[in-house]
């Protein structure tokens, strides 16, 4: 595998992945800053700096950086999450001096144009009043909120409408200012990449970036709690969140496996008994999450309301039942497989492979080698999931709902099954 890293003067990292098999190449520039990097008062503003990029340059307008990509074929996208921001662009190999200049060029020269920001705040606004709109969007925001209350992380990525409306030009330079610094970032490239010629490419137009170190996130501290809405929605929401394991924990990728076990597609435990047997959802599936500093193992449904109560109880019970009995070889060898195949498949995209190498880097200090990704999962056995699954809970119980719950007392008495030693000790 041909993977190679530089870093510039200034703390840039640079890395790239020749792929031989691939006639085009994606890159991009990643900032290990998102939402979690954000004070109180700058709730959105990572994301709103995201939207902003493209809307002009001291060089370019709004409509001259898509002109540009788009003559030569090429694509441009950016996306904010809780943990880091990401620009990037796909085009063919003698057209990523181009890319990158325009790249760059939103970063370090954006304009920040009074009329254009009043215009994407009007898009930003849509933007969260269609999550509003979305159940599985607003149940998901309110487990966050259960989990890490009071904290960057548990709040929206999109900001809330007061702050998105707050928002001046100032607030976004400031961000910007303040994180997008080189040693907090990387540019990552795969496809067909000449890697000594990226980084020629970097030193030319990435060189302004700042070389100083980046304010260090607030601290996640997983809680738990309650966060729940009536609005009336068909169906009610059901959200389960317990803590998990970070990203630099031994077990993190046990929390994977163990996700894809209970819920991680038509044959897993849940999959199986809340929906084929039971009928009592059309969906269901469990996942975990992981931060540098903590996480969330999650398992969401949605059925009628007049069966939420039922809904809780069978998934509250299958996971009790997998850890009191334990998981079969049968079905680790299943998830494990899964998981390789979304490893490898990862690879024969060269934008996701892009953004594999900047994550890597920014969270893991080095880029983890494939063999090293599927040695970690084959290294996992039955008794971790069923040690991990005690331990996760053990956890305190993070629970959202949206939608009308029947049988409340029934509900609640599900709730209590849960050990939630935060509430019980409050």
């Amino acid at each position: 595998m041909s993977v190679t890293r530089s870093t510039l003067s200034n703390g840039l990292t640079v890395v790239s992945h020749t792929m031989p098999e691939v006639e085009t190449v994606s890159l991009g520039i990643w900032v290990g800053a998102g939402s979690r990097s954000e004070q109180l008062t700058e709730h959105g503003v990572a994301h709103f700096l995201e939207h902003m990029a493209f809307k002009g340059t001291k060089r370019r307008t709004a409509r001259e950086i898509v002109e540009e990509i788009e003559s030569v074929g090429g694509d441009l996208n950016a996306a904010t999450s809780v943990d880091s921001t990401g620009y990037y662009a796909r085009v063919l190999p003698k057209d990523l001096p181009l890319a990158l200049d325009i790249l760059s060029d939103i970063i370090l020269e954006p304009r920040f144009d009074g009329a254009e920001l009043a215009r994407e705040r009007d898009v930003i606004l849509q933007e969260i009043a269609a999550s509003s709109d979305s159940p599985d969007d607003i149940v998901y925001d309110f487990v966050s909120e259960a989990a890490f209350p009071d904290q960057p992380v548990g709040r929206p990525i999109l900001g809330t409408a007061d702050s998105v409306c707050a928002f001046e030009r100032d607030h976004l330079g400031s961000y910007l200012a303040t994180h997008y610094h080189a040693p907090n970032m990387v540019l990552a490239a795969a496809g067909a990449v000449d890697h000594e010629a990226l980084v020629a490419e970097a030193e030319r137009r990435l060189s302004g970036l700042p070389s100083d170190g980046t304010p260090t996130p607030q601290e996640a501290i997983y809680s738990g709690g309650r966060r729940q809405s009536d609005k009336p929605f068909e169906q009610t929401h059901l959200m389960i969140g317990l803590e998990a394991p970070a990203y630099h924990q031994p077990d993190y990728f046990t929390a994977q496996i163990l996700a894809g076990a209970l819920g991680g597609g038509m044959s897993s435990r849940l999959f199986q008994e809340v929906r084929e047997r039971r009928g009592l959802c059309y969906s269901v599936y469990a996942f975990s999450t992981g931060l540098t500093d903590s996480g969330m193992f999650v398992v969401h449904a949605a059925g009628a309301p007049e069966k939420a109560d039922e809904l809780f109880s069978v998934i509250r019970d299958e996971l009790d039942r997998a850890a009191n009995s334990g998981f079969v070889e049968a079905e680790l060898g299943r998830v494990k497989a899964q998981m390789k195949m979304g490893l490898l498949a990862a690879l024969e995209s060269s934008s996701a492979r892009a953004e594999q190498l900047a994550r890597h880097i920014l969270f893991c200090g080095r880029v983890l080698p494939t063999t090293e990704l599927v040695e970690r999962i084959e290294a996992v056995g039955t008794a971790d999931l069923q040690a991990l699954l005690q331990k996760v809970l053990g956890t305190p119980l993070s629970l959202a709902t949206v939608g009308p719950v029947a049988n409340l007392g029934r509900f609640e008495a599900v709730a209590d099954k849960f050990i939630v030693p935060a509430s019980r000790a409050a």
